[in-house]
């Protein structure tokens, strides 16, 4: 026998540690390509994920400032009313027409009405309506024969709603038989 010729089932034992070789390179690039990937992925992950926590500090702090500001139209419509106030209080030291005055106060207060109804605030109807404790609080009971039990008798504070959440509740005196 030659020595240089290898017999058949080494040939066959060296193919498979080839093709064995091939495929464990093949499947080493295949996890590699795969821990690449998992890799990016991961990476992609932790920008999404400080992006998002960037995102949720942004919208926090912008809800922060508008609720800080919110008023900001309202206040300064109010300080035209009370700048008013203001002269007024100046010209009443030195007026000598109460009629003028009181003009000038009736002003004043259309003024402010007009500015709270604008901003959805409107005075809450007391008179000849029955007690109702979602908008006005008892202070007070009086025994009266002309109306019914329950009646509102006089208002001693007036409530206010804003749009349709009560946000003072009117101070009234109520009937008891």
């Amino acid at each position: 026998m030659d020595s240089n010729i290898i017999p058949a089932e080494d040939e066959k034992d060296e193919k498979t540690q080839q093709e064995q070789t091939e495929e464990n390179d093949n499947g080493n690039n295949e996890v590699a390509r795969l821990t690449r990937q998992v890799e990016e992925y991961l990476t992609g992950l932790r920008y999404l994920q400080a992006d998002f926590e960037n995102y949720k500090k942004r919208v926090a702090r912008e809800k922060e400032e508008v609720v800080r500001y919110a008023n900001e139209g309202l206040i300064i419509e109010l300080i035209d009313v009370y700048e008013n106030l203001e002269r007024a209080a100046a010209n009443a030291k030195t007026a000598a027409d109460s009629e003028q005055m009181a003009r000038g106060l009736e002003m004043i207060c259309a003024q402010t009405s007009a500015i709270l109804t604008k901003y959805g605030v409107k005075p809450i109807d007391t008179e000849g309506k029955m007690f109702d404790p979602h908008l006005h609080e008892a202070i007070m009971q009086d025994s009266s024969q002309d109306v019914e039990d329950g009646m509102v008798l006089e208002e001693y504070q007036r409530g206010y709603m804003l749009h349709s959440k009560v946000i003072r509740y009117a101070k009234v005196k109520v009937s008891k038989r």
